[in-house]
C-alpha cells in the first residue's frame, strides 16, 4: 500500500483547489430492467471521487439499494466490473481516475445484477417500493438511445437493430428467460417458447426420464428439450442458447442461416419426438394433446349414398383469401366455416355413385368429428400469384377471438342418411363399410371417455361429441411473422396460465404486453399460427413448481446450476484478465513475433514478465536468452515505438500499469532482450525516438541509422550533444538536417529552438534493435533497415560546403538525390524490328552503367545480346563524356561546393550556360543531356489508347497514373554514378525500401486530363523543366526473374530520379529498346497485372514508387492532336450485338469520311471485312448503346467531340445511307406479336422530325398495322433492351399519351433508341401451365446469357429435416 500511495499520491497533490479539479462525466445504462434499458443516468463527479462514492450516487439516482447491483464498463464484451474497496483501505487507491476513468471525457458504464439477483428497489418514506424501481431523481435521466462511439467505456458488444448481446447476462424483470437467435432461428425460438408455456406439454416432458445408457445425450432430442425447459424455468440469465437443441436435431452451423416455416418445424419436430418416445409412457403424448379427427365425405344428391373416410390432423390450415377472390375472410370463424363448406360436384365433375351405378351430382366436404385438447390454427399467409408467377405473402386483416367456440363446426350437415355405405378410417389399420347406425353406436356416450375431445387412445371407438357449450377454447399463443415472402422475422405473444398476463417473446427479449386488445388488433394482419386450449377446469393443468419436480429433473437442475455457476466464475476470471498483444524480436530468426499475453489484473509486472517469457518459450527462447535478460516495456506496434519502460515498478499490479481491464488497448507490450553484459536503457514517457543518419561528404555515403531518444522541449544544442554522444561526431561543426515528411529537408540552425518547434512529433515510427547475430548480440540500430519519418541527417566536417547556402550545398544535393531515387523493373519487347546495326539509338549510358552490366551475375545472355552493340558503341563515348563533363565542371565551378572530383552531380543545362553548351560537339551534347532538345522527336502526347496492345480484342481504361502536384525544384537531367554507402550497399538498397514505405497507402488517381489542361506549364513540350538547373540520375542493369517466370523476357533494373519526365525516360531507354522513342510505348503494370499506357511526355514519374513494373511495347506513339480509338462492330440482330474489331488513330481536323477511308485497309487486313466507304457508317458508342450517326462531312473536334479512351461503332449497311442531316432521327424498331409470343428482328426507321404521328405512320407503313390499332413503347435498359416474352405485353408503358418523342416519359433525343410496337387488336396467346413453365425456363436462360437481369429469382429453400441418428451422412466426394 505504501508503494501505491507514493506512486499515485501526486494525483491529489496536483489539485490545489476544488475549482481546479477536473471532472469525470459518468453515463450509466440500467440493463436490469426492460423499461430502463434505453435510458441513461448521468453523473458529473470530481476526479478525486472514490468508486464507493460513485456506487452511492448511482444507487441514489437509480432508486436501488446500494450493494445489490454492480457497475461494469460498457465497452467490454466480458462485462468488466468496477469494484468497490473495503473501508479499511485508503480511498485514494480507488479514486475514479486511478480506476480507469478519464477526466474530461464521457465514461460509459452498465448497471447489472449482482450474482444473478435483481437489484433491490429502495423504499420511499411511506415504506412502499417504487414500482418502477426509480426515485424522484429519475427525472434527471436522459431518455434515448445510448451512444455507440469508440470512446472509453462505450459499448462495443455485438448488436442488432433491437438488442445488445451483453443484455443476455441479466434476467428480464418479467421473470422469463429469452432465447438467443443463432442467426435465423427466430422461428425455432417462437415454437420452443410456446411449448414451454404449455403446462401439459412441459409437465409431460419433465415426467420423461432419460436413460443415458441407451442413447448419447447430445443426440437425444427429448433430453435436450428437457434441459432447455429447466434452464428457461430456473436460469438467472436474460437469454440462453439453443445450440444444444439444434445439435440434437443433427444440424450444423449452416442450418442456423436457413429460415424455415414454423408450422413445418412443428410437424417435423412432433414426428421426431414420437419416434424418440416409442415404447415409453409418452409415446402417444402428441396425439393426446394435439391430434383431432375429421371426416372427408362425398354424398350422392340423388340417392343419399355417402362415401367417407376418417382423417387425423395436428393443425387446421385456414385460407386467408379464397382462390381467385380479391377479398379476404374477415375472421377466423369465417375461414373455419369456409373450411367445412361442401362443394357440389356437377357437370364434368360428377361423382360416380356406386349405388346408382352412374355419374350423379354429389356434395363433397369435410366434417370435424372432434377437436384436440390443444387446437392449432395455421393462417395460410403465404401464397403463389399465378399472374406474376411470384411467391407472395398476404397481409390481409383477419381477426381472431380470445375465446373460440368450436361447437358450430361439428356436424354442420344435420341430415344423416341411413344409406351411408362406405367408411374408411385413415388412422385405423382396417377398412370396411359403415352405416349411419354403426356411427351412432361408435359415438355413444361413455362415462369412461372424453366426449368430443381426443385425450387418449385406449379405445378404437370414436368419441361422442360434447355439448356445444363445452367446446370453448381460449387463446394462449400467437406466433407472428413480420416481413415478406422472401424472408422475415418470427416472434411469439404468449399468455401465461400462471398469472393470465400476456408476454412478448422476441428472441432474447421478453416483455409484458399491456392489453390483450392490442394483441388481437395489432397481430390481425401478420399472425401466422394460433394456439388455443380447451377451457375445462377439470383438465387444465398448472405448471410444476421446482419443489414438485421429479427426482431426475431435480438432479438435472442441480447439474445445470453448477454448470452455470462454473461459467459465472470463469466469466468473472475473464472479466479480471488483461488481454494484450505481446511482441518479441526473435534473436535467432531475426523477425518480430506476435503472441497474446493473458494476465490477471492483480499479477505484478515481475510475474507478468515470467508469464511472457513462458509464452515466448514457444519461440525457442529457452536456452538462448535467460529470464533476467528480458523485461516488458510499453510498445506501440502501429508506429513501432517504445513508449516507456517500467523501472522500479516490478511489484506494481498489471491492472494499474495497463489502466484497468479493457477489451482492447491503445498500446502493446514488448518483451525486450539484452546481452548479459548490457544494461537496459530507460525509456521515459514523453520521449521521441529519432533515426539519425551520418552523412560523409567525401565518400558521398549515408550510413545506416542510429536511434537517439530526446524530449520535445530540448533545444537543438542539447539535441546535438545527444547525437554527438551516440555517434562520436563533433557537435560544434555538426549540421543537422530534419526530414520531417517526404522530401522536406530542413536545416536546424537555431540553437535555442526546441525540437517541437522544429517539427518533431511524438509518434515516430522506429524499428527495434535486439538482434543475435554470429553468436553475439547486436543493436538493431547498427543494421540497415527501412527508413521512416521523421528522420535526421547529420554531417560534421571542416569542408567549405558549410559556407554555402544549404539548398546550393553538396549535402543538400546528396540528400535530395537520396530521397528521390527509385527502382523500376522494365520489361523490354521480345523482338525489336530490324537488325542491331539499323537501330536508332542515343548512346546515353555511363561507365559505371557499363561496369554494372559487365559485372552483373546471373544475367541472361539474351539481355546481353540485345545490349551488346549499344554498350559497345557507348564505351568510348562514355569515357569521352566523363572527360568532357569533368572539364566542364572544373571550369564552371571554382568554389568549394563543386570541388569533389568524384561527384555524381553534373550541371547539365541552365540558361546562363547555354552558349557553353552550344559550343560542345553536337553528338556529345545529345549523349550527355538526358532532357536535351530532341529536335521535335518528342511532340507533346496528350492522348492514349486504352488497352495494352493492338492485337488484343479487349478494352480497358487507359490512362497514366500521375501525382497531383510537382516539387517546385523538379529535376530532370542526368547523373551517371551510383551512391556508395558506408555499409557496402549502394543508395538503392536503402532508398528502395524507403520509398516503398513513403508511398505506402498513397492515393493514386488516373490521369484523364485533356489537351491544354494547363497542368504541365512547368515543362516544355519535350518534357524539359523550365527550372534553371536540372539534374537526373539514371542507371540500368540486366535483371532476371528470381522465380523463373518471364522466361525469354528481356528485363532491366533501372535506378532513376523519379522527377525525370516521361520523355527523358523514354529517351534513356532508346539504346535498350533499339528504336527511337517515338516508336515504342510505355505501359505501367499494376498489382492485378493490368497495364495502362503512360502517354504524357511532359509529366514526371513522381507517381511511381520502388519496384513498380513497366512494360515496353513497340508501336508508334501518338502525336499531338491524335486520339487512339477502339472500333466495335454493331450487330443489332445478333445475340452478341457488340464485337471488338481493332484499334486505330483519329486526328483532330479529320473528317469522318477520311477516317473511314483509313479504316478500309485495316478492316481488310485485320478483320477480313472487304467494304467500301458507302457500305458502312460510324456512330457514337456509349457503353453498349448505339448513339449518334456520324455523317461523312463531320469533322472531329469541330462537329464531333473526341477524347481519350474513345470508342465508336461501325455498322455495316444493307442499303444506301438514309441519314443525310443531323436533324433526322434514326430509331431501332421491333415488332411484338402477342398471338405468336415472339419478337421480330430490329428494323431501322429514319424520322425527319420528333413527331409521334410520323413515327406511327412509318411503323404502320413498315408493318401493315392500321394506324388506329398501332401501339408503341420505348425499350428499357441497355441495348438491345431485352425483356422477357412473359412480361413485355403488360410491363412496358404502351401507347404513351405524348405528341413528340423528346418529352417525358420517352426522352428520345438521339439516334439509337429502341422502340417496340404491336397491334392492339391482337390477343395474347393462351398458355397452359406446362407451356408457361417451359417458356419461363427458356426466357430465363436467354436473358441470363445476354446479361439481362432476371426480375424474379426465387430464394432457394432447403428442406427442413430433423435427423434422429445424429446428423446426415455426407458423400465424401460431395463438397
Amino acid at each position: 500500500v505504501e508503494v501505491l500511495n507514493s506512486a499515485y499520491a501526486f494525483v491529489h497533490l496536483q489539485i490545489e483547489s476544488a475549482a481546479e479539479e477536473p471532472r469525470v462525466l459518468c453515463i450509466v445504462q440500467d440493463t436490469t430492467n426492460a423499461k430502463t434499458v434505453n435510458e441513461r443516468l448521468t453523473l458529473n463527479l470530481p476526479a478525486s471521487t472514490t468508486v464507493n462514492k460513485l456506487y452511492e450516487d448511482v444507487a441514489h439516482k437509480a432508486g436501488y439499494v446500494n450493494g445489490t447491483f454492480c457497475l461494469a464498463w460498457a465497452n467490454t464484451g466480458d462485462m468488466v466490473r468496477i469494484r468497490c474497496v473495503s473501508r479499511e483501505r485508503d480511498d485514494i487507491l480507488m479514486s475514479l481516475v486511478l480506476s480507469g476513468f478519464e477526466a474530461g471525457k464521457r465514461n460509459f458504464m452498465q448497471l447489472t445484477d449482482k450474482e444473478g439477483e435483481q437489484p433491490q428497489v429502495a423504499s420511499d418514506e411511506s415504506g412502499t417500493a417504487d414500482s418502477s424501481g426509480l426515485d424522484d431523481s429519475s427525472q434527471d435521466r436522459f431518455i434515448g438511445p445510448l451512444p455507440r462511439d469508440g470512446t472509453v467505456g462505450c459499448s462495443s458488444d455485438y448488436s442488432s437493430p433491437s438488442y445488445s448481446y451483453s443484455s443476455i447476462l441479466n434476467k428480464s424483470d418479467t421473470g422469463y428467460v429469452g432465447l438467443v437467435n443463432q442467426a435465423m432461428t427466430c422461428y425455432l425460438n417462437s415454437l420452443l417458447q410456446t411449448l414451454f408455456m404449455t403446462p401439459e406439454f412441459r409437465n409431460a416432458l419433465y415426467n420423461w426420464e432419460f436413460e443415458e445408457s441407451e442413447e448419447d445425450p447430445v443426440n437425444s432430442i427429448p433430453y435436450q428439450l428437457q434441459r432447455l425447459f429447466v434452464l428457461l424455468q430456473t436460469s438467472k440469465k436474460r437469454a440462453i442458447e439453443t445450440t444444444d437443441v439444434t445439435r440434437s436435431f443433427g444440424w450444423d452451423s449452416s442450418e442456423a442461416w436457413q429460415q424455415h416455416d414454423v408450422q413445418e418445424l412443428c410437424r417435423v419436430m412432433f414426428d421426431a419426438l414420437e419416434q424418440k418416445w416409442k415404447q415409453t409412457e409418452q409415446a402417444d403424448l402428441i396425439n393426446q394433446l394435439y391430434q383431432g379427427k375429421l371426416k372427408d365425405y362425398v354424398r350422392c344428391l340423388e340417392c343419399g349414398y355417402e362415401s367417407w373416410r376418417i382423417d387425423t390432423y395436428l393443425d387446421i390450415p385456414l385460407v386467408i383469401r379464397p382462390f381467385g377472390a380479391s377479398q379476404a375472410f374477415g375472421s377466423v370463424e369465417e375461414a373455419l366455416q369456409a373450411f367445412i363448406q361442401p362443394e357440389t360436384l356437377d357437370g364434368p365433375n360428377q361423382y360416380f355413385c356406386e349405388r346408382c351405378k352412374k355419374k350423379c351430382d354429389a356434395r363433397k366436404g369435410l366434417r370435424f368429428l372432434h377437436f384436440p385438447y390443444l387446437l392449432t390454427l395455421q393462417l395460410k399467409r403465404f401464397d403463389f400469384d399465378y399472374t406474376t408467377m411470384h411467391r407472395i405473402k398476404l397481409n390481409d386483416r383477419m381477426t381472431f377471438p380470445e375465446e373460440l367456440d368450436m361447437s358450430p363446426f361439428i356436424d354442420v350437415e344435420d341430415e344423416k342418411s341411413p344409406q351411408t355405405e362406405s367408411c374408411t378410417d385413415s388412422g385405423a389399420e382396417n377398412e370396411g363399410s359403415c352405416h349411419s347406425d354403426q356411427m351412432s353406436n361408435d359415438f355413444s356416450t361413455d362415462d369412461a371417455v372424453d366426449e368430443g375431445i381426443c385425450l387418449d387412445n385406449t379405445s378404437s371407438s370414436e368419441r361422442a361429441l360434447k355439448p356445444k357449450s363445452s367446446l370453448t377454447f381460449e387463446l394462449f399463443s400467437v406466433m407472428v411473422h413480420s416481413g415478406s415472402a422472401a424472408g422475415g422475422h418470427y416472434y411469439a405473444c404468449i399468455k401465461s396460465f400462471s398469472d393470465s398476463q400476456w408476454y412478448s417473446f422476441n428472441d432474447q427479449h421478453v416483455s409484458k404486453v399491456s392489453q390483450l386488445a392490442s394483441v388481437l388488433e395489432e397481430y390481425s394482419t401478420n399472425a401466422y399460427m394460433l394456439m388455443y386450449r380447451l377451457k375445462d377446469p377439470s383438465r387444465n393443468a398448472k405448471f410444476l413448481d421446482v419443489e414438485d419436480f421429479p427426482e431426475h429433473i431435480k438432479r438435472l437442475m442441480q447439474r445445470e446450476k453448477e454448470s452455470e455457476e462454473q461459467e459465472k466464475r470463469q466469466r468473472e476470471i475473464e472479466r479480471n484478465t488483461c488481454k494484450i498483444k505481446l511482441f518479441c524480436m526473435h534473436p535467432v530468426k531475426m523477425m518480430m513475433v506476435e503472441n497474446k499475453l493473458e494476465v490477471h489484473k492483480d499479477k505484478t509486472l515481475r510475474e507478468a514478465t515470467e508469464m511472457a517469457y513462458k509464452v515466448s518459450k514457444l519461440m525457442d527462447l529457452d536456452g538462448v536468452v535467460p529470464l533476467d535478460c528480458c523485461r516488458l516495456v510499453k510498445y506501440d506496434e502501429f508506429h513501432e515505438y517504445l513508449e516507456r519502460s517500467y523501472e522500479g515498478e516490478e511489484d506494481m499490479p498489471m491492472g494499474l500499469l495497463l489502466g484497468g481491464v479493457k477489451s482492447s488497448y491503445m498500446f502493446d507490450l514488448l518483451l525486450e532482450i539484452r546481452r548479459p553484459d548490457q544494461v537496459f536503457q530507460p525509456y521515459k514517457p514523453g520521449e521521441v525516438m529519432v533515426k539519425v543518419h551520418v552523412v560523409d561528404l567525401k565518400s558521398e555515403s549515408i550510413a545506416a541509422p542510429v536511434s537517439v531518444r530526446a524530449y520535445l522541449n530540448q533545444t537543438i544544442t542539447e539535441f546535438k550533444q545527444l547525437i554527438a554522444q551516440a555517434t562520436g561526431l563533433c557537435a560544434e561543426t555538426m549540421r543537422v538536417i530534419l526530414e520531417r515528411c517526404y522530401n522536406d529537408l530542413r536545416l536546424l540552425y537555431v540553437p535555442n529552438k526546441t525540437l517541437k518547434a522544429e517539427g518533431f512529433f511524438r509518434s515516430n515510427k522506429v524499428h527495434l534493435h535486439n538482434t543475435y547475430f554470429n553468436g553475439s548480440f547486436l543493436k538493431l540500430s547498427e543494421l540497415p533497415h527501412a527508413v521512416v519519418y521523421p528522420q535526421v541527417f547529420v554531417e560534421s566536417s571542416d569542408s567549405a560546403d558549410h559556407q554555402a547556402v544549404f539548398t546550393d550545398s553538396v549535402l543538400w544535393k546528396l540528400l535530395d538525390r537520396h530521397g528521390n531515387t527509385i527502382r523500376l523493373f522494365v520489361s523490354l519487347p521480345e523482338q525489336s524490328p530490324g537488325s542491331l546495326a539499323n537501330r536508332t539509338s542515343c548512346p546515353k549510358a555511363s561507365a559505371d552503367s557499363e561496369d554494372s552490366f559487365d559485372g552483373a551475375k546471373g544475367s541472361r545472355k539474351s539481355v546481353e545480346a540485345i545490349l551488346e552493340e549499344s554498350t559497345e558503341k557507348l564505351k568510348n563515348l562514355s569515357l569521352q563524356q566523363q572527360q568532357q563533363q569533368h572539364q566542364q565542371q572544373s571550369s564552371s565551378t571554382s568554389d568549394s561546393q563543386k570541388s569533389s572530383e568524384h561527384s555524381d552531380f553534373e550541371l547539365i543545362e541552365s540558361p546562363a550556360q547555354e552558349p557553353d553548351a552550344a559550343s560542345q560537339p553536337s553528338q556529345t551534347e545529345n549523349c550527355t543531356r538526358a532532357a536535351s532538345d530532341t529536335e521535335n522527336q518528342f511532340p507533346s502526347e496528350e492522348r492514349s489508347d486504352s488497352d495494352v496492345n493492338n492485337d488484343r480484342s479487349t478494352s480497358s481504361v487507359d490512362s497514366d497514373i500521375l501525382s497531383s502536384s510537382h516539387s517546385s525544384d523538379t529535376l530532370c537531367n542526368a547523373d551517371s554514378g551510383t551512391l556508395p554507402l558506408a555499409n557496402g550497399l549502394d543508395s538503392h538498397s536503402i532508398t528502395s525500401s524507403r520509398r516503398s514505405k513513403a508511398h505506402e497507402g498513397k492515393k493514386e488517381t488516373w490521369d484523364t486530363a485533356e489537351e491544354d489542361s494547363g497542368t504541365d506549364s512547368e515543362y516544355d513540350e519535350n518534357g524539359k523543366s523550365k527550372a534553371d538547373a536540372q539534374y537526373l540520375y539514371f542507371k540500368t542493369e540486366p535483371y532476371s526473374h528470381e522465380d523463373g517466370s518471364g522466361e525469354g523476357q528481356k528485363c532491366l533494373l533501372v535506378h532513376l530520379d523519379k522527377r525525370i519526365t516521361l520523355a527523358a525516360f523514354k529517351q534513356n531507354l532508346e539504346p535498350f529498346v533499339g528504336v527511337p522513342s517515338t516508336q515504342f510505348k510505355v505501359f505501367r503494370v499494376y498489382a492485378n497485372n493490368q497495364e495502362f499506357e503512360s502517354v504524357r511526355l511532359n509529366e514526371t514519374l513522381s507517381s511511381f514508387s520502388d519496384d513498380n513494373k513497366i512494360t515496353i511495347r513497340l508501336g508508334r506513339a501518338l502525336k499531338k492532336g491524335e486520339y487512339r480509338v477502339k472500333v466495335y462492330q454493331l450487330l443489332v440482330n445478333d445475340p452478341e450485338p457488340c464485337k471488338f474489331l481493332l484499334d486505330t488513330v483519329f486526328a483532330k481536323g479529320m473528317t469522318v469520311r477520311q477516317s473511314k477511308e483509313e479504316l478500309l485497309p485495316q478492316l481488310k487486313d485485320q478483320c477480313k471485312l472487304d467494304l467500301s466507304t458507302d457500305r458502312f457508317r460510324l456512330r457514337k458508342k456509349t457503353w453498349k448503346n448505339p448513339g449518334t450517326v456520324f455523317l461523312d462531312y463531320h469533322v472531329y473536334e469541330e462537329d464531333i467531340n473526341i477524347s481519350s479512351n474513345w470508342e465508336v461503332f461501325l455498322e455495316v449497311l444493307e442499303e444506301p445511307e438514309r441519314m443525310k442531316s443531323m436533324s433526322q432521327l434514326a430509331v431501332l424498331t421491333r415488332r411484338w406479336c402477342p398471338a405468336q409470343m415472339k419478337l421480330e428482328a430490329f428494323r431501322e426507321v429514319v424520322l425527319e422530325s420528333s413527331s409521334v404521328e410520323e413515327l406511327k405512320e412509318k411503323l404502320s407503313e413498315l408493318s401493315g398495322i392500321p394506324l388506329e390499332n398501332l401501339e408503341f413503347a420505348k425499350g428499357r435498359g441497355t441495348f438491345p433492351c431485352d425483356i422477357s416474352l412473359l412480361e413485355i405485353h403488360q410491363d412496358l408503358d404502351w401507347n404513351p399519351k405524348v405528341s413528340t418523342l423528346n418529352v417525358w416519359p420517352l426522352y428520345i433525343c438521339d439516334d439509337g433508341a429502341v422502340i417496340f410496337y404491336r397491334d392492339c387488336t391482337e390477343e395474347l396467346m393462351e398458355l397452359s401451365e406446362e407451356e408457361r413453365n417451359e417458356l419461363m425456363k427458356k426466357e430465363s436462360s436467354r436473358l441470363l446469357k445476354t446479361g439481362h437481369r432476371v426480375s424474379y429469382s426465387p430464394r432457394k429453400e432447403k428442406a427442413l429435416k430433423i435427423y434422429l441418428d445424429g446428423g446426415p451422412t455426407k458423400d465424401p466426394g460431395q463438397d
